[in-house]
């Protein structure tokens, strides 16, 4: 039997074209770091299920509930929110959908 270990076609990746390997795709400037601002976030006093309208700012047209980086809440401001506007659904103040 002959032995096939240098036959470049037998193994895997081998007769893949090298060209590319050495180009830096990187920009020049990837090393510096960026300056990131922080996030303002909103300041609410009181949420409650039967405040429809103040509901109503963090839904979509869709009837969906709007993500932290649309609405600039906290983490626990979103899940209140999140949790009053489930309520108010349950309670038929606000719709479940868009129909």
């Amino acid at each position: 039997m002959t032995d096939r270990r240098g036959d470049s076609r037998d193994r895997r990746g081998d007769s893949r074209d090298r060209r590319g390997d050495s180009r830096d795709h990187r920009r020049p400037d990837s090393n510096r770091r960026t300056f990131r601002r922080r996030r303002r976030s909103v300041k609410l006093e009181s949420i409650d299920y039967k405040d429809v309208d103040l509901l109503k700012q963090f839904i979509s047209e869709r009837s969906k509930i709007l993500p932290r980086r649309f609405t600039r809440l906290s983490a626990k401001q979103q899940r209140e929110i999140t949790r009053a506007i489930k309520r108010a659904r349950n309670m038929a103040l606000l719709p479940f959908s868009d129909h």
